[in-house]
């Protein structure tokens, strides 16, 4: 994120204005509306202002001479449209007197950009794309115009006119926001935005004690929670609308290593993030000191979520965290994710099960060499039975001597499926066999291994065999 999105109060000063024609006509009309005061330096001579009505004709200031040299103390911002060369020199004279300037589509002699903006009276949005793509904006803004209520502006105004006297009646900020949240999202919201604001009003004059309604103990202080939810493997597009809710609520987010920094950005921007996890060669906080944080957290009011890579209960140990939870009479919740084996699977169409061939699924980890040893190879020899292996990399020659050992097939089709569901993700394709050459391949994890004759099916897969296709061609053309 280049440029921060913020919110100007242009009541508070004059705008300076540059330019000529429908695009500094355009801006005026833009300024105006949110009650700007305008000094407006018209290049071409032109002050036609488009049918603007007396009103907001008031708010303009026609200014003669040199923008150059205009005095711009008290200024809040310069905007220059149309004015070529002028605009540029006036931006430069701007930017040396500490003033926010925006030449427009010229980005190089701006300190700011115009955003497409969601007018709803007092909720505005800005989509922003750091001045590259104007048209994506404008379309954003579109699909933001068809998803906000009508009525979204009322309800904001309608807690604003409500939150002083609300909140002098709740002292903590915890329970003030849950409040709010049950207010905004219950039916109180829902009088609101279908405009029945006096029912809403009698409705909200009707709560007998805010801070009960807000979910206070009996000592009038917030209930904690802890929630565990499943971050999927990586694509933040594939967490849950109920996932997305518990991370713009939390108080504190415990998250692992391997959840990636797109579905961090997914966290309200005030909550405490606290890194738990941990990854191969690099100790973390160890589970029994992530369980004491999660207790406390709860203990002390707070909504928290334990965010965790894939699925909290595969290989997530989320039934070790619930097992501490209950047992420490902490209230919580669990919102499953997506694991990497189904995101491997998805992404690189690789059918884990297919009728005829593959009837049974196996999920198991092997983070180590000694993890493997463990295992009874011989349970996973059915030509049936697809086989998913998680943190399977470094174990990767035991696994295959494993399997071989117990009798599955040398040629047996296998994948190594990396950072599934990221920009970054790779595949390496082939047999049984050659299972540690195909992981060296590889640029790194987190990583899942599929084995079974379901890897035929994969795209990787197909497209190996059509290079391979082609280079027998050209051998043979030679």
């Amino acid at each position: 994120m280049r440029f921060l999105p913020v919110f100007l109060d242009l009541q508070t000063g004059p705008i300076v204005v540059v330019g000529q024609g429908e695009l500094v006509r355009a801006k005026l009309r833009l300024l105006l509306a949110a009650g700007a005061r305008i000094r407006w330096y018209a290049t071409d001579g032109n002050r036609d202002t488009a049918g603007l009505d007396a009103e907001s004709l008031a708010h303009i200031e026609h200014v003669e001479g040199d923008p150059v040299t205009a005095d711009l103390s008290g200024v809040i911002a310069v905007l220059c449209a149309g004015a070529g060369e002028l605009g540029r020199a006036v931006a430069a004279r701007a930017k040396a007197s500490g003033v926010p300037v925006n030449v427009m589509d010229e980005l190089a002699h701006s300190t700011f950009i115009f955003p497409a903006i969601v007018d709803r009276g007092d909720v505005v949005v800005a989509v922003g794309t750091g001045g590259a793509s104007p048209v994506v904006a404008r379309r954003v803004r579109e699909k933001i115009e068809a998803m906000l209520p009508a009525r979204i502006g009322d309800l904001a105004g309608f807690i604003g006119r409500w939150r002083q006297p609300i909140n002098a009646k709740i002292s903590e900020a915890p329970l003030r926001r849950r409040f709010w949240e049950r207010i905004v999202d219950g039916p109180i919201g829902t009088k609101v935005l279908a405009g029945q604001i006096q029912e809403a009003e009698q409705a909200l004059t009707a709560i007998p004690d805010p801070s009960a309604f807000a979910g206070a103990t009996a000592e009038g202080t917030a209930k904690g929670h802890v929630t565990l939810v499943g971050a999927g493997p990586g694509d933040p597009d594939l967490l849950t609308i109920k996932a997305l809710r518990a991370l713009q609520d939390a108080d504190v987010v415990f998250y692992d290593e391997l959840v990636s920094p797109e579905i961090l950005d997914r966290i309200r921007r005030d909550a405490s993030r606290v890194p738990v996890g941990r990854r191969i060669g690099k100790p973390g906080i160890g589970q029994s000191a992530t369980n004491t944080l999660l207790v406390e957290a709860a203990r002390a009011g707070q909504r928290a979520v334990r965010l965790k890579g894939g699925d909290p209960f595969i290989f997530g140990r989320g039934g070790e965290e619930i097992e501490f939870l209950r047992d420490a009479g902490v209230s919580y919740s669990v919102i499953p994710g997506i694991t990497a084996g189904l995101g491997a699977a998805a992404m690189f169409e690789t059918p884990l099960t297919y009728r005829g061939e593959a009837l049974r699924i196996t999920f198991l980890t092997a983070h180590k060499e000694k993890d493997a040893d463990k295992v009874d190879w011989s349970v996973l020899t059915d030509v049936k039975m697809t086989v998913v292996v998680y943190m399977g990399m470094t174990a990767a020659p035991a696994i295959r001597t494993g399997l071989l050992a117990a009798g599955r097939s040398p040629q047996t089709p296998v994948g190594v499926f990396a950072r599934v569901t990221r920009p970054d993700a790779q595949a390496a394709v082939g047999v049984l066999e050659d299972l540690p050459a195909l992981v060296d391949q590889i640029e790194g994890g987190p990583a899942v291994l599929i084995i079974g004759d379901v890897v035929a099916h994969s795209a990787p897969w197909r497209a190996a065999q059509i290079n391979k296709l082609v280079s027998d061609l050209l051998v043979a053309a030679e």
